[in-house]
């Protein structure tokens, strides 16, 4: 599976590290779509509209993980592409993880990196790479009509 990962200056170096994470310990092909350098005025939808794209590109053997401060903004910017369902985690209960992909089949995770160290977000990316979606038909009834814009 690929992962298209990307931030802007809030979530820079959690970036990096969660990269190291996911090739190095986890086996993941990454493909970093920016920020490649710490600006503390660049804008999130730069980089974010790249992942999304791409992902959008790749299918459905993808996914993409965004950062920034709360990763609301990102989250938002993303939920605008079709198809694409992101979901938020900024620490919390590891059931708001599981859910978002059992019940959302969400192929987009948005991090708070100013509410997140480094192991706490580690933990979240693999639970989420690792929880399967249900496949119950409510839960896919559900996503079809998401999709379909009602």
């Amino acid at each position: 599976m690929k992962i298209f990962i990307a931030t802007d200056h809030a979530g820079f170096e959690l970036k990096n590290a969660l990269i190291t994470f996911l090739t190095e310990e986890l086996s993941y092909e990454v493909v970093d779509c920016g920020a490649f350098s710490y600006d503390e005025n660049d804008d999130y939808p730069d980089f974010i509209s790249v992942a999304i794209s791409n992902l959008k590109t790749e299918g459905t053997d993808a996914k993409a993980i965004l950062l920034g401060g709360s990763g609301q903004g990102e989250a938002i910017l993303a939920n605008r592409y079709s198809g694409i369902r992101a979901a938020v985690y900024y620490g919390g209960p590891d059931e708001i993880i599981t859910l978002s992909r059992e019940h959302n089949d969400t192929n987009v995770l948005s991090l708070g990196a100013r509410f997140l160290d480094e192991e706490t977000a580690k933990r979240a990316v693999e639970l989420w790479l690792n929880t399967p979606f249900s496949s119950e038909e409510r839960h896919e009834r559900r996503i079809s009509k998401i999709d379909s814009g009602v």
